[in-house]
């Protein structure tokens, strides 16, 4: 399995892919100080509060999950490299599943970092120009690292939503992508939907791991090219 991942990692444009990654870390990076500045300074509070307006900046990364869809599903359908890659000696929901499992490394990476270097780059700022209030305890930097992980996992099921039917059925480039940019700003608009943030997310893991499961499911049926 860990080969066909690595397969699938070698067709991309490894450069794109970087200069792409590069852009979300950089915006990634900045976004806290600037909200907490500009927009909603009541986040600046305390550290805690602070690392709860993260975890939904963070799910910015979901629009990364959508750019592989695109590459690793669509474009190879549309290019006719899939048809190589079902000259592979396994099945096609084997393959469907190296995918999924390469795409899902890649976000879940993609993520941890994020949240690595916006973390750095907020208490770094903040110690020079204090724009959040009180002291980085320990517990708030247990309470990040623990959100870290828990919202990477969530990000990298959420970024599967548009795959099974954008991206294996209709294998539409804009439809997926639009369909990402919802997912991740879903959350931001739950108050018009009286409804808590996170049960938003939680809804939309859901609906993750219901369009990644059908996509390995009907590999065999919605796979041909």
């Amino acid at each position: 399995m860990i080969k066909y991942m690595r397969l699938e990692w070698r067709k991309l444009d490894r450069l794109n892919v970087w200069i792409e990654l590069s852009i979300y870390f950089i915006i990634m990076m900045f976004l806290p100080t600037f909200f907490i500045n500009v927009v909603l300074p009541e986040y600046g509070q305390s550290f805690t509060q602070a690392i709860e307006l993260n975890s939904y900046i963070q799910m910015g990364i979901v629009l990364f999950g959508g750019s592989l869809i695109n590459h690793v599903f669509i474009e190879q359908y549309k290019n006719k490299t899939m048809a190589l890659s079902f000259g592979y000696p396994i099945s096609r929901k084997t393959l469907f599943t190296a995918k999924i499992l390469f795409i899902a490394a890649a976000v879940f990476a993609a993520s941890i970092i994020s949240f690595i270097l916006s973390g750095l780059s907020t208490y770094v700022i903040n110690l020079f120009a204090p724009f959040i209030e009180g002291p980085l305890s320990a517990a708030d930097v247990i309470q990040y690292a623990g959100t870290m992980l828990t919202r990477s996992l969530l990000i990298t099921v959420i970024s599967f939503v548009p795959l099974f039917l954008f991206g294996i059925w209709k294998r539409a480039v804009v439809p997926t992508i639009v369909c990402s940019i919802g997912s991740m700003q879903l959350p931001n608009f739950s108050s018009f939907l009286h409804v808590h943030p996170e049960t938003v997310v939680a809804v939309l893991a859901v609906l993750g791991a219901v369009s990644l499961t059908a996509s390995i499911l009907t590999a065999e049926k919605l796979g041909e090219v």
